[in-house]
């Protein structure tokens, strides 16, 4: 049923979440496995003689960890998987990576936001589920080691 699936992962409890419930689904299905991490691009204000000028915030080393770490707990599963990290607007990069991926499913972690947040921004979930072409979960399921390391065969 899914040939590929692209897990979008950043390393926060809901992230590790849908990294969990994506993994059993690759796991079940057979998957090709594509791990993503976005950082997005950022800018950090520094004092110059002039005023105050903004340069780019390079977080690539913490997302590498990230990467990392996720790529570890995919291992432990016995799952073999790519590694992806791009640079930019999260919805962007994980339309980008899911075509190039040829994914039949995204798997990414819910963060809630308030009522302002909401009303100001589209949320990642509404506008993927807008631009993608495969399907979307949103995990959010707790998933037991049992459940998780238990061997479907």
């Amino acid at each position: 049923m899914y040939r590929t699936v692209l897990l979008a992962y950043d390393g926060t409890r809901e992230g590790r979440l849908a990294l969990r419930e994506g993994a059993l689904l690759a796991k079940r299905f057979r998957s090709n496995v594509v791990l993503l991490a976005v950082v997005e691009a950022s800018f950090m204000p520094v004092a110059v003689d002039t005023g105050v000028a903004y340069v780019p915030n390079d977080q690539s080393e913490e997302y590498r960890l990230v990467l990392d770490e996720g790529s570890e707990r995919l291992k432990k599963l016995g799952l073999t998987h790519s590694v992806n990290m791009q640079v930019g607007d999260p919805v962007t990069c994980i339309v980008n990576a899911a075509k190039e991926a040829q994914a039949d499913l995204v798997v990414i972690g819910h963060h809630k936001s308030g009522w302002l947040a909401r009303w100001l921004h589209e949320s990642v979930a509404s506008a993927l589920i807008e631009s993608l072409d495969c399907s979307v979960l949103l995990g959010r399921m707790e998933i037991s080691d049992d459940d998780l390391f238990r061997s479907d065969e």
